[in-house]
């Protein structure tokens, strides 16, 4: 697979207790929390292009800019889908969103880095040091 604007992918979940705001400490309600939500996102994005990273390269998240606009409870099937809308050298821009069966719950944009894992992996190792 080429790496290249255009790739999509798609994830689901069905929420349960443990990703609920009050588990994540988010808040303190029995709903689907933003931190659960912006980790389906971020994992779908890497997942759409792991494919197309040579050995020993991977993808990191460095940012993201999401809102959070419906609330979804206990039960609820989530459904994020990502695009790959920009590729400018090692940055990779994705357009995500995420959905119940209600309608809309999220959407915004997220920004990932290719990275060499073992050099990555080394750096972050060094600030024990």
């Amino acid at each position: 697979m080429e790496l290249k604007a255009g790739i999509k992918n798609k994830g689901e979940m069905t929420v349960t207790k443990d990703l609920c705001a009050d588990a994540w400490g988010s808040g303190g309600l029995a709903v689907y929390a933003t931190p659960a939500m912006i980790a389906l996102m971020e994992n779908t994005a890497w997942a759409s292009v792991e494919p197309c990273m040579e050995e020993g390269r991977s993808t990191v998240g460095t940012k993201l800019d999401v809102s959070h606009l419906s609330a979804s409870p206990v039960g609820a099937h989530i459904t994020c889908e990502s695009e790959l809308i920009e590729v400018d050298g090692r940055r990779l821009v994705f357009k995500v969103s995420a959905s119940d069966d209600a309608g809309l719950i999220g959407e915004g944009m997220h920004e990932r880095f290719i990275i060499n894992t073992d050099k990555f992996m080394a750096r972050t190792e060094e600030k024990l040091k």
